[in-house]
């Protein structure tokens, strides 16, 4: 590839990192707008982020494998193709306003999401000089960090429209009033869905048209077996590493936690602080900043303290913000929240580092087990939910601190790695 081709190839792929990142930060504003426009209880709302994060746990393993099969490329293709299906989908699902049919939607769009973040991280190392791929690498993360700042910004503006009736307003209205004003609700997320199919079909058709390189790396025989029963027993083999096994569990309960806090910010800053829908939108903006300063921050701390010892100390603080948001109520609330988002930020990328850690040829297959922990994402937010329906929103925010303390249990564990090369994140 001629220097010019490179610089769009890595152009493309950088924007697979913004699409995922911006689609899969607009839950925390269809957890609020889909609870509105479908009347749903806190546990039913929740079930946004289950069926986003089940393609992760369902996809990785098939989409390395169709990769391995057809070719980087062309798993990236299916993937924006299913991204775009689903995002077109919203548009029907608004119509009949179903909340069934809003949930399939999601789960193709994740599922495509699935394809493209298997596929990202190994072609931006092979898009150019080897020796500048953990620059690149970190440079296409930065546009995904953008994307998680971007997308309930634009989804506070585009998607939520500020008004929500009070008990006694529904009660005075007719039912054919009601369901216009929901029907109303629903619509809102047509337009902005039915663009982001759009870009998803232009960025394919780009890629479609662009001369990528395919990878040939060690690690693929893991994944080139034929007989189920023989992948079955190379996966059993490496979840008897301790280490790696533990490190799925932490990655478990990381993205629950981090789907969970964010998932119900809006919720809990209308009960708790008792913010208006739009401005608490804004301060979920605010915190995913706070998540992007986080993730700069904390890769620059990592010259000067062990990444690992920064981890925990980082586990440590949100169980402490978190105990304190218990306790206390007002916009005061709202801001240890932000600080908890803070200190997420570098949790996602130093445990899958930490979890494939001398794995070596067997890197892959196991980065796809670590992947799959990401199904702590459709877990924990119900169970947030459900305490939330059965008390209230502030009791359903102690859950996370039990994810916080196995991640520091986990970092205490491997004080003593030596050095860590700390992997791009979620």
């Amino acid at each position: 590839m001629s220097k010019d081709s490179k610089l769009v190839a890595l152009a493309l792929v950088t924007s697979l990192f913004f699409i995922w990142g911006f689609a899969l930060n607009l839950n925390p504003i269809l957890i609020a707008h889909l609870k509105k426009a479908c009347q749903l209880t806190d546990f039913q709302s929740s079930l946004v982020d289950s069926a986003s994060y089940v393609a992760y746990f369902i996809l990785p393993i098939p989409a390395a494998r169709i990769m391995h099969r057809y070719g980087y490329k062309g798993g990236i293709l299916l993937g924006l193709i299913l991204f775009a299906t689903g995002a077109f989908l919203f548009f029907p699902a608004a119509a009949i306003r179903s909340y069934p049919f809003f949930l399939g939607s999601l789960f193709v769009i994740f599922s495509g999401a699935a394809f493209l973040e298997t596929a990202a991280n190994p072609y931006i190392t092979v898009l150019g000089d080897p020796a500048g791929a953990t620059r690149r690498i970190n440079f296409s993360q930065s546009f995904n960090g953008l994307a998680a700042a971007l997308g309930p910004l634009a989804g506070g503006v585009f998607i939520l429209s500020g008004k929500n009736l009070s008990p006694q307003e529904e009660a005075a209205m007719s039912p054919a009033q009601l369901n216009a004003y929901l029907n109303k609700e629903a619509s809102a997320v047509q337009i902005p869905y039915l663009i982001i199919g759009l870009v998803v079909l232009v960025v394919a058709i780009l890629i479609y048209k662009t001369n990528l390189p395919e990878i040939e790396e060690p690690g693929d025989k893991e994944l080139d077996v034929k007989d189920e029963g023989t992948l079955i027993k190379k996966i059993g083999a490496l979840l008897k590493i301790a280490n790696l096994r533990k490190g799925i569990i932490a990655q478990f309960f990381y993205v629950g936690a981090q789907a969970g806090i964010l998932g119900f910010f809006i919720r809990y800053s209308e009960r708790i602080a008792g913010l208006a829908e739009k401005p608490a939108s804004y301060f979920l903006t605010a915190a995913t900043f706070c998540f992007m300063l986080g993730r700069f921050s904390g890769t620059f701390l990592m010259k000067f303290v062990h990444p690992v010892k920064l981890l925990a100390f980082y586990c440590a603080m949100n169980v402490l913000l978190l105990i304190l948001i218990f306790f206390l109520n007002g916009k005061f609330t709202v801001f240890a929240l932000m600080g908890v988002t803070f200190f997420m930020s570098i949790m996602f990328p130093t445990v899958f580092s930490l979890s494939v850690k001398g794995l070596g040829q067997r890197t892959k297959l196991g980065s796809s087990l670590v992947i799959m922990g990401i199904v702590g994402g459709a877990t924990l937010p119900p169970i947030m939910g459900y305490v939330s329906d059965m008390s209230n929103i502030r009791y359903a925010y102690l859950v996370p601190i039990a994810s916080f303390l196995y991640i520091f249990y986990y970092a205490s564990r491997n004080l003593k790695v030596k050095q860590l090369e700390v992997a791009g994140g979620h």
